[in-house]
């Protein structure tokens, strides 16, 4: 299964004083990076919902190494770190696009929900095709550790 990394130009808006982008924009880069990678794999969110399951956001770390300014074309690569029927840990890896210059890594811990009463399932029996495709995700990222 091959996923495409996001690629997202930084807007002026999302910048401070100095034309860096500010700090609070990268966990909304996380998150659209997520999407894009669910929809790579054929599952949006629309259609985990409409499966009765909110994925719902326990834990968001970034690291910053090198700043993105204004302008900038970044490549988020996003991967399953960790995966168990009721938690998924996600990796980011945001990059230059032109250079392939690292600039920002992070990861982010979600738990699975049932939508109406908001309590934890197992995905791997409440959206078992989901989980089998994450699963796939998390086991690719392992073997190519390995290599």
């Amino acid at each position: 299964m091959n996923v495409q990394p996001f690629i997202r130009k930084a807007n002026y808006y999302e910048t401070d004083q100095m034309g860096i982008i500010h700090h609070s924009n990268y966990i909304r880069y996380f998150e659209e990076a997520r999407i894009h990678f669910m929809n790579e794999l054929g599952f949006g969110y629309d259609k985990v919902v409409a499966g009765g399951v909110d994925i719902a956001v326990l834990e968001v770390r970034c690291r910053y190494k090198t700043m993105v300014r204004y302008g900038d074309t970044m490549r988020i690569h996003v991967t399953i770190k960790e995966l168990t029927p009721a938690r998924l840990v996600v990796g980011y890896r945001i990059e230059d696009n032109e250079t392939g210059e690292l600039k920002t890594t992070g990861e982010s811990t979600h738990c699975f929900l049932s939508c109406g009463e908001h309590r934890v399932v197992r995905l791997s029996k409440t959206l078992p095709e989901l989980y089998g495709l994450f699963e796939q995700c998390a086991t690719r990222k392992q073997a190519e550790g390995e290599a």
